[in-house]
């Protein structure tokens, strides 16, 4: 007879079972990656580019969402339930990081009048706003160019921006598209990716060039009534190795928008910027500028750029127009040429 004090040692608590080895090696991969993308969504919380590899991942920032997804139901088939709430606040914080950012009035509207309204709100004088049209593209050392040309022939656009334009890039556009349209031009003349050009329907006055080692260069136009500061944006990419030279050059930029804006003139900011507004460093000129972007103002924030061997939407939007309040917009195409490895953004503006 058991004595009244002893326990049946049938009656004992089973020890856990070891997870198998196949589940504990995915709760291990799973783990880190949410660690990264923690580590990701910290570093665009906190306002910083961190370094390589966070502010190349940051371009793609909105496509989190579909790893997290999948950590988020391998999780739950694994019955791991703190991996499942971690999985939900990185899906959180991604999606938060999804909502528009811009400085000006009407941030994150779509097309039509309330635009339009937002602009002319801020308009100076009773005089009636000057549609015009703003083409920037990246040709890709010249080789896009016969198809820019074609663009712009089909499209008329009032600006041209060009970025890697060449010397050959620069002859084509001499050849086919006629002074007579386009009889104002800013031309640097340079080999391989350093070279950029603005052509213009408005007359131009050249004006200092942004430092950096692709070519940034800057006028005044004459439109309507008003002066408006016109400005090539180039800087070096974020790749590993030249992330201090992207800084360096992005923070120019920046010192050049807060410069305009302190003497109130109306300007147009584009190009290729090889930045996101997922990068700290892309938003601190939108501030320092008080600049809106005209993709997003027009609907098409999240509409990638580049690269274009990936379909949309993949990819990520790092050539943009960027306009002070003195604008509002009317619309935003990003157009596919070929042999390039970025898409022309077309954008439809009204200054007032």
């Amino acid at each position: 007879m058991n004595s009244p004090n002893r326990r049946d040692p049938a009656d004992a608590p089973s020890p856990p079972v070891a997870r198998p080895l196949h589940q504990r090696l995915l709760i291990g991969a799973t783990g880190l990656f949410l660690l990264a993308a923690t580590v990701l969504l910290g570093c665009r919380a906190l306002g910083s580019d961190g370094v390589t590899p966070v502010p190349q991942l940051l371009a793609f920032l909105p496509w989190l969402l579909v790893p997290a997804a999948l950590a988020l139901l391998l999780a739950a088939l694994l019955r791991w339930r703190a991996g499942a709430v971690w999985a939900l606040v990185v899906m959180g914080a991604a999606g938060w990081f999804l909502r528009p950012y811009d400085t000006g009035t009407g941030a994150g509207a779509g097309t039509g009048s309330e635009v339009r309204a937002a602009g002319a709100a801020s308009g100076a004088g009773s005089a009636a706003p000057v549609p015009l049209k703003v083409l920037t593209s990246n040709v890709e050392y010249g080789q896009a160019t016969r198809g820019l040309i074609e663009v712009i022939r089909r499209e008329k656009p009032d600006l041209v921006f060009v970025q890697e334009c060449e010397f050959r890039c620069v002859e084509l556009l001499a050849e086919q598209i006629p002074d007579a349209d386009y009889p104002y031009r800013n031309v640097v003349k340079a080999s391989s990716a350093e070279g950029s050009s603005i052509l213009s329907r408005f007359p131009l006055t050249d004006t200092a060039r942004i430092p950096g080692l692709l070519a940034m260069p800057g006028s005044t136009a004459r439109i309507g009534d008003r002066t408006v500061q016109l400005q090539l944006a180039h800087p070096l990419p974020p790749i590993p190795g030249m992330v201090d030279d992207w800084h360096t050059e992005l923070g120019r930029i920046r010192t050049f928008a807060a410069a305009q804006k302190a003497a109130d003139a109306p300007l147009i900011l584009a190009g290729d910027f090889n930045a996101t507004r997922d990068h700290a460093t892309f938003r601190a000129v939108l501030d320092a500028g008080a600049l809106r972007d005209s993709a997003l103002l027009a609907g098409a924030g999240r509409t990638p750029s580049w690269p274009t061997d990936v379909p949309r939407p993949l990819g990520a939007q790092i050539d943009h127009v960027l306009v002070s309040d003195d604008f509002s917009v009317r619309s935003a195409r990003f157009l596919d040429l070929a042999d390039t490895d970025h898409r022309s953004l077309l954008v439809g503006l009204e200054l007032h």
